[in-house]
């Protein structure tokens, strides 16, 4: 009896060793070998960008990326993008919905437990509000399907939203990463494509307008079809909106991914993140002018023009 003990013991052990270790800091490997050939573009002067803040969830920082401190409060916003074009305005995410209680209370064990949220003004409400044309808005990109991305195109029924195939399979699972999304039912969509070549270093991309200033990619890993979206604004500015690639700016500049919790919380490809983390550092470093924005990351949000006040 003594011996069972002694093994549970050093079991238990090697548990909370192991554990604790996927907390502590663990850089990415980097090489030197991107060669980066910058794009065409010709975005119009009128392009705007600006950023709608719908609420938060407060966590750790150590819960974000590997090397966090598990004492550091940290505010995960949920702020949808507005990328207004001449030709149409996409939204990239949607934010926190009217029915969030619903939502979050749907959400997983690990994300209930280790977080909790609080409620801003819905995205839907905040255009209303300002005598926003919804006629303009074209489609809700998402950079993933999972509900604190989409939880406010609940309240835009009529809006598409626009996945690759990659990410119209993923919802349609129904699985209950996607179960939110998948429960909006016959809404309409817009598949679209990787129809472009290479793009920055990835593989293919989809050119929304034909003119360079709004571009998707394939980012796969965190749900098969994530995607990157880059923006270029008139004046040269770039930005690389990245979803939950990384949950806070450290996993892109150190690069570091998430603790084994985090990807556990979402069961992601650890592989293929763990890539595409390493090349948005790669770019970031080697474009002076990207500013590589994590959907969740407030710090970086702070820096986008706020909707109202977008110039």
């Amino acid at each position: 009896m003594k011996r069972f003990f002694m093994s549970l013991l050093v079991l238990l052990l090697v548990l909370i060793g192991a554990l604790a270790w996927q907390f502590m800091p663990s850089p990415l490997p980097v090489p030197n070998d991107l060669v980066v050939q910058v794009p065409p573009a010709n975005p119009p002067p009128e392009l705007k960008v600006s950023v709608l803040f719908t609420g938060q969830i407060l966590s750790k920082a150590g819960l974000a990326y590997r090397g966090g401190s598990l004492s550091e409060e940290r505010s995960s916003q949920m702020a949808p993008i507005l990328v207004e074009h001449p030709r149409g305005t996409l939204m990239i995410d949607a934010g926190f919905g009217r029915n969030v209680d619903a939502h979050m209370a749907a959400a997983q064990f690990l994300v209930r437990a280790l977080s909790k949220y609080e409620k801003g003004v819905p995205a839907a409400e905040q255009l209303k509000s300002s005598g926003y044309d919804f006629g303009k808005l074209k489609g809700i990109v998402l950079t993933h399907a999972h509900w604190d991305h989409s939880s406010g195109a609940e309240d835009l029924p009529e809006v598409p939203l626009w996945v690759p195939q990659a990410e119209m399979d993923f919802i349609r699972e129904c699985g209950h990463q996607a179960a939110l999304t998948c429960g909006f039912g016959e809404r309409p969509y817009q598949v679209y494509a990787f129809e472009g070549g290479p793009y920055l270093g990835f593989d293919s991309h989809h050119d929304v307008w034909g003119d360079g200033s709004v571009v998707m990619v394939p980012a796969p890993g965190h749900t098969p079809g994530s995607v990157i979206v880059f923006v270029t604004l008139a004046g040269g500015q770039r930005y690389a909106f990245v979803g939950d690639l990384a949950w806070a700016k450290e996993g892109i500049d150190i690069p570091a991914e998430r603790p084994l919790l985090g990807r556990m919380a979402v069961a992601e490809d650890a592989a293929q993140v763990r890539r595409a983390l390493v090349h948005m550092h790669q770019l970031q470093r080697a474009l002076p002018n990207l500013l590589v924005v994590p959907a969740h990351d407030l710090r970086v949000l702070t820096k986008l023009p706020r909707y109202g006040n977008a110039s």
